[in-house]
């Protein structure tokens, strides 16, 4: 790091062929006649500042001793246009601030005769300004700053900017800022020595400097925080007994939450750190919430000892989860992992106690949340196994980015395999444990259909090609074999993934595996996993009923899957195309279809409209299943964000919310983690002067690569520079030879693609470059994770993957442990996409980001000046979640397909024929099977609004339903066959169809 920052500011040579401009934009000042000709604008002064130093509260009264101490550097060409590095400019004296003057200049005669003697240059100026001012309260605040008071000219043989500029403050005694920002909290510490003006700030032996580069390490969690050791975990062990192990566990967690949460360490804490009242009483409350985690945890610990099912459900998930672990190189959970389950199995075998409560995982990436919801669910579909769920969805996970992550899927995939593994060993009645992909369109196909069949079919079973466009594994999940082949396979009318390895345990030539629509309805896999967009569907799909209640019959034809409602293309409900089978009685009670558990990954990103809309159809998910089934799902959820959880579980899911695990009382102190003395990532702060964002960011590429190719040149002399074994020199090539450069606008990333390829000054041989970006193809998304993983399989450094332009899509899943050098172009627009981002990197080894501030943006320069504290406490900067399930004009969006999916999905069913025309539920109309009032009456049941402050929304539920149902007996509607087509405005086909479309009408050339 310190060679590639250096290069920004420096020259080891101390001479230079081109102008100091041209290549330094770190630690520069210049003349502030610049500034003066841009009106004194303070975005631009931000972006070429003509000072640095620092902002503070002196203790004690006037008059104050500053012991100041200013150094930097001026380049001047010679005859042979050659530029030199001259001796550089050091000054150091204390001056006597009286506070009289608000703005006092110092040493401008020291620094002018200092300067003409080393340059004969006249108009070279420089000086010291110390600025006082006073707070409401009348406490004195001094700004210090070196400042490049020269003339502009920048045409002779000195340059008039200042290079490696710094200032320090000897013996700095000062009062504490309180970040505005940040509220107070007993748990953290929101102060800051000072602040930098154009700089970051650091305290390093009782001075106070100002630094080009301001740094913060992150360290690796302990997952432990208790005395002594944690109890045996181990699969193995669980396996065998796991009331022993979670009785132990229980007991720890009580026996420290005594000491860290008792009332006399939080007095003694308030009184040491001047707790105000409101500080007092959120610790009190912060005990009480650990309080009721330990029970939760002993409740889990009771159900096991008491629930024989139950155990016998979590013994065979932590066989499973010692499959799973043996192939990814663990063998136990952590402490939070086995926390959360306790806390949370409870919901298994009492779902309607814990239905009305939405559970938050809440916890840095990387620790293992993913392997954490699997474990309940799992246990979960085991006991469904037990209790005589034979089929049938157990969870339907959905993920809120329209390209779901391939890894992710990788992980469901073998955990589900894990557990039929162990389901067939144990002899446990019921079909296959499976996984569904419902994504739809655009990455899967909705159906499967030949040309004569559907002549709007766009995937044709016949098409060789077919099967080599949706490979969604990229191993085996049952032998890990790579040897997949996807075929179609017209007998079961299913899009198979096959596994070619004639050792693996699967015995069936098509893995548990759906990834088209149609099968996902017709086999109802035990887990599915989505975008959440899909969710729409529930009022334009009547097959979505298997998601919320049970489908209609089990086709006659074998490997026909489930049946639903007659229609056009299907005469007795089978999806199959031209089924001559008939509907048989479904295997067991109907209540026992739909899932246990809803889950939403990256809460927080549910926010503003999708949100709002999702809210809505939440609501219906909800109304449907309880309607059908007398009970609602468990919602459980992931977020990076505590800030305003509460609110948005209210407004999306209408239930009370809770997080899993608490913090503890400090961020230094806690029973599920605490900080350890290993690094995990290091950010850097940097704000380009006198540059471009890209110049800077194309610098940053062209020395990390030049660096890396050092070691690959000559890896003993560069280890022996670095202090390390020659023998660990393949091992850095492999972690840190590839660079992420992470943006928000695909223009920024456009513009690094085309750099790397044209314009990186110094770089030997290729940049190969890819891009992971919402508009980046599946399938190429999984080839270039599969390159990195594997290491391009052995190539060599210069036919490897160098670097990855990524945007948002590359910030949720993405774990691959070679990732460690990030360099953030601008800071991400919210504070949870900069941590999910940023975690990306240093997943297992450290990491270094480099954060290339946009100075011209208020937020960025705001962060700039507090970067460490911003870092450090990063989930508390996370923006509270705007989110309104208030919005007319939302509603007016989702009622139609609110509607909708109770037409499909309630009275649909009981109807004898082909219910989706006009004249069918014209006919129900007629003869009271749907009633237009009691219509009403469930929406608003369902969203759950309040007669007495939401009387317009229930006026516009009803007008819409008025409107609807009295053009179903319009003669202009007898044209139509399709009852959605009467709506205005239509269904939405996707959660983030809020805005109306519009068409775009290319107008070509005669």
């Amino acid at each position: 790091m310190a060679e590639v920052l250096g290069k920004a500011c420096r020259d080891a040579s101390n001479t230079s062929q081109s102008k100091p401009s041209d290549r330094f934009w770190l630690g520069r000042l210049a003349p502030s006649r610049i500034a003066a000709v841009s009106g004194r604008d303070n975005r631009l002064d931000r972006l070429e500042p003509c000072e640095i130093g620092f902002r503070f509260q002196p203790s004690g009264p006037p008059p104050w001793n500053l012991d100041l101490e200013a150094e930097f550097c001026l380049w001047q060409k010679g005859r042979d246009k050659t530029w030199r590095k001259i001796e550089p400019v050091s000054f150091r004296e204390t001056f006597q601030i009286d506070g009289k003057k608000s703005l006092v200049q110092l040493a401008k005669d020291r620094f002018d005769e200092a300067l003409q003697g080393l340059t004969n240059e006249i108009g070279l100026h420089c000086e010291l300004r110390v600025t006082t001012e006073h707070t409401v309260e009348g406490k004195p605040i001094l700004s210090v700053t070196l400042v490049n008071s020269s003339d502009p000219d920048d045409t002779g043989d000195v340059d008039p900017r200042f290079y490696e500029a710094c200032l320090r403050l000897h013996g700095f005694s000062g009062d504490p800022f309180s970040l505005e920002a940040l509220e107070d909290a007993f748990r953290y510490d929101r102060t800051v020595a000072a602040y930098g003006i154009n700089c970051g700030v650091v305290l390093e032996g009782g001075a106070l400097c100002t630094e080009d580069a301001p740094t913060v390490q992150k360290m690796r969690p302990n997952y432990w925080g208790a005395p002594g050791g944690p109890p045996d975990m181990s699969f193995a062990s669980l396996a065998q007994d796991p009331v022993a192990p979670a009785q132990a566990l229980a007991d720890a967690h009580r026996d420290w939450g005594t000491g860290a949460w008792s009332q006399e360490r939080l007095e003694a804490r308030g009184r040491s750190e001047q707790w105000t009242p409101e500080m007092q009483h959120a610790a009190k409350r912060g005990a009480d919430q650990f309080w009721e985690e330990q029970e939760r945890i002993r409740s889990g610990v009771r159900c096991l000892r008491e629930d024989p099912h139950l155990n016998h459900a979590f013994r065979m998930m932590s066989e499973a989860m010692s499959i799973i672990g043996s192939r990814r190189g663990y063998n136990r959970w952590r402490p939070f992992q086995f926390g959360f389950l306790l806390a949370n199995i409870g919901c298994i075998a009492n779902p309607s106690e814990e239905a009305n409560i939405a559970d938050i995982v809440w916890f840095a990436t990387g620790g293992g949340k993913t392997e954490t919801y699997l474990g309940l669910l799992i246990t979960a579909a085991f006991y469904d196994r037990l209790r005589g769920k034979a089929a049938g969805i157990t969870a339907w996970s959905r993920f809120p980015l329209r390209l779901l992550s391939l890894q992710q899927m990788q992980r469901f995939a073998d955990a589900m395999a894990a557990a039929e593994l162990v389901r067939r060993r144990e002899n446990i009645v019921g079909y296959p444990f499976s996984i569904g992909f419902l994504v739809g369109d655009g990455a899967t196909p909705n159906r499967i259909r030949r040309p004569e069949q559907d002549r709007n079919s766009k995937y044709d079973p016949d098409d060789p090609t077919l099967g080599n466009r949706f490979r969604m594994l990229k191993s085996c999940p049952f032998c890990g074999s790579e040897r997949i082949k996807v075929r179609f396979d017209t007998a079961s009318w299913t899009l198979q993934h096959r596994c070619s390895n004639d050792s693996c345990g699967w015995p069936e030539r098509g893995l548990p595996f759906h990834i088209v629509d149609e099968e996902v309805f017709r086999f109802l896999p035990t887990i599915v996993v989505g975008t959440l967009d899909k969710a729409a569907s529930i009022g334009m799909q009547q097959a979505m009923r298997g998601l919320v209640g049970a489908p209609r019959g089990l086709c006659s034809c074998p490997n026909h899957g489930f049946t639903y409602n007659p229609n056009s293309s299907a005469r007795a409900g089978c999806l199959v195309p031209e089924c001559t089978g008939e509907p048989k009685s479904l295997p067991f009670p109907g209540e026992y279809f739909p899932p246990s558990f809803r889950l939403q990954d990256e809460l927080h990103l549910l926010r503003d409209s999708l949100g709002a809309v999702d809210g809505h159809y939440e609501a219906v998910l909800d109304g449907l299943q309880e309607e059908l089934t007398g009970k609602r799902a468990k919602i459980l959820a992931s977020s990076a964000t505590l800030s305003g959880y509460e609110k948005q579980c209210r407004v999306l899911y209408r239930r009370a919310a809770r997080v899993f695990p608490q913090p503890g009382p400090s961020p230094q102190e806690g029973f599920w983690s605490t900080p350890s003395s290993h690094a995990m990532r290091r950010f850097v702060a940097l704000a380009p002067r006198g540059a471009t964002i890209e110049f800077a960011v194309d610098r940053l590429v062209a020395e990390l690569q030049i660096a890396i190719r050092r070691l690959t040149a000559n890896p003993g002399s560069l280890c022996e520079e670095i202090g390390i074994d020659p023998g660990y020199a393949d091992f850095l090539l492999s972690q840190y030879g590839t660079t992420t450069v992470y943006g928000s606008t695909l223009r920024d990333l456009d513009a690094v693609s085309r750099s790397s390829t044209t314009q990186l000054v110094g770089v030997e041989g290729p940049v190969n470059s890819v891009s992971l970006t919402g508009r980046t193809q599946f399938d190429e998304v999984a080839r270039t994770l599969d390159s990195l993983e594997k290491l391009d399989e052995g190539k060599p450094f210069e036919e490897r993957i160098h670097l990855i332009t990524a945007s948002s899509m590359m910030s949720h899943g993405v774990d691959v442990d070679r990732l460690n050098v990030m360099i953030v172009l601008g800071l991400p627009l919210t504070t949870a996409e900069f941590i999910q981002a940023t975690a990306r990197v240093g997943r297992k080894w450290p990491a270094l980001v480099l954060v290339v501030h946009k100075m011209g943006r208020e937020r960025d320069a705001g962060v700039f000046r507090s970067f460490p504290k911003f870092v450090e406490q990063g989930d508390r900067f996370v923006e509270p979640i705007p989110i309104t399930s208030r919005s007319r004009r939302v509603l007016e969006r989702t009622i139609p397909g609110l509607e909708m999916a109770r037409l499909l999905h309630v009275h649909a069913p009981t109807f004898e024929g082909r219910f989706t025309t006009v004249k069918a539920v014209q006919h129900s109309l007629e003869v009271g099977e749907v009633e237009v009032q009691a219509e009403i009456d469930a929406l608003i049941r369902y969203l759950e609004f309040d007669p007495a402050s939401e009387s317009e929304h229930i006026e516009d539920i009803s007008d819409a339903l008025d409107r609807y149902f009295g053009r179903l007996g319009s003669p202009s509607m007898r044209p139509i066959d399709w009852f959605g087509a009467v709506w205005s405005p239509k269904p939405m086909n996707s959660l983030r169809d809020v805005e109306e479309q519009v068409t775009v009408h290319l107008k070509r050339d005669a």
